[in-house]
């Protein structure tokens, strides 16, 4: 495996000053990011895949073990403040459970049967987005998990470090980020786990935005639950009705923060006919504002 060869370029790394040895690390970084280009077709047709069946009322499943499962729940716990994805339509199928989110369980990892069985207790369908994590690509907890949900009619993607990882072959999409050696041999966590975390940055924003949960490049769905977001949700109401800030509290207020209703509200409508309005063209507040305004675009 690419991911476990030591690396010429990083061999005598132990023996550089300290600002050779952390120029060399950001090097390798940037390749990292690099290298992710070659996936985003791979990225394209798994959104596409995925989107209706999250249409359906499908749910987000990440799984992964170690520094995979990590960054994968770090992505999908970011999206119900970020987009108010609904936290019951998350899944995280971590090695170990949940505590080796902070306590190492290496050995867990080595059991396809678990993930299998994670799949299971789920209740993994035909309308759920499973996202296996592995650097490796060899692990066999996430190896039987991608199988069992594929089995399961789920749209199933694959993000692996290695070309020809075993977990490509139990799951419908395959996106590869060959970051080869690691400028610490099989540390997955340095050049590995960057990519990873740029490819499910890519994979979760674009259906949160093919899903309609932004519009304009603002987060319109997200929940205004503190401070910062209060004044961010009344910004974006400013922004897009071109209102001030005192009638843009306004129409946050008369909508409960409702962000998508609020906006609609400040462009004319009463809030029984932008909720209307909004179920009508399935939450996307694009269609609704054209439809509204007799623009087609």
């Amino acid at each position: 495996m690419a991911t476990e060869h030591i690396s010429p370029r990083y061999v005598d790394l132990d023996s550089w000053s300290t600002a050779e040895m952390v120029a060399a690390m950001y090097e390798g970084q940037l390749a990292a990011a690099a290298v992710v280009r070659a996936a985003l077709p791979s990225i394209g047709a798994a959104v596409d895949d995925a989107v209706p069946a999250l249409q359906r009322g499908g749910r987000i499943v990440y799984v992964g073990a170690g520094t995979s499962g990590r960054i994968g729940v770090q992505d999908g716990t970011e999206l119900t403040p970020t987009y108010d994805w609904p936290a019951e339509r998350l899944v995280f199928a971590m090695a170990g459970g949940m505590e080796a989110l902070i306590k190492s369980a290496e050995g867990a990892e080595d059991n396809e049967t678990a993930g299998a069985q994670a799949m299971a207790d789920a209740k993994i369908g035909g309308n759920d987005v499973v996202i296996g994590i592995a650097a490796s690509g060899t692990t066999p907890f996430t190896i039987g998990a991608l199988r069992a949900a594929t089995a399961a009619g789920a749209v199933t993607i694959a993000v692996a470090n290695n070309p020809g990882a075993p977990l490509f072959e139990v799951a419908r999409h395959r996106v590869l980020a060959d970051t080869g050696g690691e400028v610490v041999a099989g540390s997955t966590r340095m050049n590995a786990g960057t990519a990873q975390k740029i490819l499910l940055n890519l994979i979760s924003t674009a259906l949160m935005v093919k899903l309609g949960r932004v519009y304009r490049g603002l987060m319109v769905d997200m929940r205004a639950r503190n401070a910062k977001l209060r004044r961010r949700a009344a910004a974006i109401v400013m922004e897009i009705v071109g209102c001030t800030k005192a009638e843009a509290a306004r129409c946050l207020e008369q909508t409960d923060g409702d962000l998508k209703t609020a906006i609609l509200v400040g462009l004319g409508l009463n809030r029984g006919d932008a909720s209307r309005l909004l179920q009508q063209h399935n939450g996307n507040l694009r269609s609704a504002i054209n439809a509204k305004t007799g623009n087609n675009g």
